[in-house]
């Protein structure tokens, strides 16, 4: 664009000029590599509860809580950090996140009883919640053309972190125990924090802010090693452009005068917007549909995925009503080579929302997925022989891996920059707040031999998750990211 001081290019314009190249990649494999960590320490979770059942003889509903902790602190977590980060900058959110999971996370291998560690399990679950972060420092660096594909090969290190933690498990267990697999999964959060200081700040969130220079400087960067040329002219941020309209509608393209600060800002442009200043801009009139739908759809996929990650040895392990004891051998039988097969079912959920996100759009590929899930779903109402069960639960795990993939995506697209952490972190905590209430509920049911009740939970959260999609109002597939909520 033109005006009296001669062209200007928004963020947008500039990473569409600079493409996506070797700078990408390298952030890409920074935020790939938190993703591979929050995964482990989330699957790991199938592993550990029932060799500390064993270990301290607890209870079923013991042995659940130590996951619906670690979904607890996520809860804190993800609110928290979105708030932090979209206050302090991307990289100061997962610097802290970072820290607070590889030190919780290795000292809770030498928990010495099960009050301790719930504690620190749920001290992880509170770094673990910063995942939304890394994803949207990502996203922020990605050309809008390319970004459905890049965020769907983003959301591939979630399946490589599960199946290597999958894998890590059936080596570790049986030889070395929990605790080793504990100290182990904690390893990959410290090469973050090993090259922090190699990571650029977001120039989406430095234009934001403000800091036009520091945003040139990290575009500069980017320009040199994709050896590309930036736009030529003045870096002004959307909502500099909105104001500018807002001051002089008839001269458009002219570039923000001094005296155009005393307008008033589009809604969520305050810098140092607090926790409650970003929930009630979450909640206003132009995002409150979207944000109340999308908090559902978060809690159906959380409930639905972490349902069937649990479920894939639940219902091998208690296709009959059997007594407690056997009940907990025969999950320790088949809980190693179960979730890992399973966790395979990842990799094609993972191609069919790289294919669908682009093609179909977010909101037709995530409702289709959803109903296509409740149809896998449903012959399990019936005891099953194990070898269908495990079919059907790895079918309708590719469909629920191809919504989360998506809703990943969909949620900091949806939202504008100056609340975009905060938005799909408090999306995130809500998903928490199902993968907290699963454990509990829903596999509680299966013990308690009412799997026919279990499975029609599920159908019931997987059809009214698809349903919430629907009635989503904002279609994001091509868009350019937005800065502010426009009044």
């Amino acid at each position: 664009m033109t005006g009296d001081e001669g062209p200007s290019y928004t963020v947008d314009d500039a990473l569409v000029a600079l493409g996506f190249g070797k700078f990408q990649i390298l952030v890409l494999v920074y935020a790939g590599v938190g993703w591979v960590s929050e995964a482990m320490e989330m699957m790991l979770l199938s592993f550990v509860g029932p060799a500390v059942q064993a270990l301290w003889n607890l209870s079923p509903h013991e042995e659940s809580f130590i996951t619906s902790a670690v979904f607890a602190g996520m809860l804190i977590g993800a609110y928290s950090w979105g708030v932090v980060s979209d206050r302090h900058g991307r990289r100061k959110g997962f610097l802290i996140t970072a820290t607070v999971t590889s030190i919780a996370g290795f000292l809770s291998a030498f928990a010495p009883n099960y009050i301790l560690l719930i504690a620190l399990r749920s001290v992880v679950g509170v770094g673990l919640g910063g995942g939304p972060v890394l994803s949207s420092w990502f996203l922020e660096f990605v050309p809008a053309p390319n970004r459905g594909t890049w965020m769907v090969i983003f959301s591939a290190f979630w399946t490589l972190g599960t199946i290597f933690e999958a894998s890590l498990a059936w080596i570790v267990m049986p030889n070395l125990g929990w605790r080793w697999l504990l100290a182990l999964s904690s390893l990959p959060t410290s090469f973050l924090l090993l090259f922090y200081k190699l990571t650029p700040e977001s120039p989406r969130y430095l234009c934001l802010k403000g800091k036009t220079a520091d945003a040139i400087e990290v575009l500069e960067k980017i320009a040199r090693v994709n050896g590309r040329e930036l736009p030529s002219g003045n870096l002004v941020s959307d909502h500099e452009i909105e104001l500018q309209k807002i001051d002089n509608p008839s001269e458009d393209a002219r570039l923000l005068s001094p005296r155009t600060n005393e307008i008033k800002h589009p809604l969520g442009m305050d810098s140092n917007l607090g926790g409650i200043s970003s929930l009630s801009v979450l909640l206003s009139p132009k995002l409150a549909r979207s944000t109340v739908l999308l908090w559902a759809v978060f809690f159906g996929n959380a409930f639905s995925y972490y349902g069937l990650v649990l479920l894939t040895t639940e219902l091998n392990g208690h296709s009959k009503c059997v007594s407690h004891k056997l009940q907990t051998e025969k999950y320790q039988d088949v809980s190693y080579k179960s979730v890992f097969i399973a966790s395979f079912a990842e990799v094609p959920g993972l191609l069919l929302s790289a294919v669908a996100v682009d093609k179909l759009g977010r909101k037709l590929s995530m409702s289709t997925m959803f109903f296509i899930c409740c149809i896998f779903l449903l012959p399990l109402v019936f005891h099953l022989p194990e070898g269908l069960t495990t079919g059907l639960l790895f079918l309708a795990r590719i469909c629920i891996t191809a919504t989360f993939t998506i809703v990943y995506i969909y949620a900091p697209e949806m939202y504008p920059t100056s609340v975009r952490t905060t938005g799909v972190g408090i999306a995130s905590s809500v998903g928490r707040i199902g993968g907290m209430i699963c454990p509990l509920v829903a596999v509680g049911l299966v013990h308690g031999c009412h799997q026919t009740a279990a499975v029609l939970l599920f159908e019931i959260i997987v059809l009214l998750s698809g349903i919430c999609v629907i009635f989503l109002p904002i279609e994001t597939m091509g868009q350019e990211l937005r800065d502010s909520v426009q009044v």
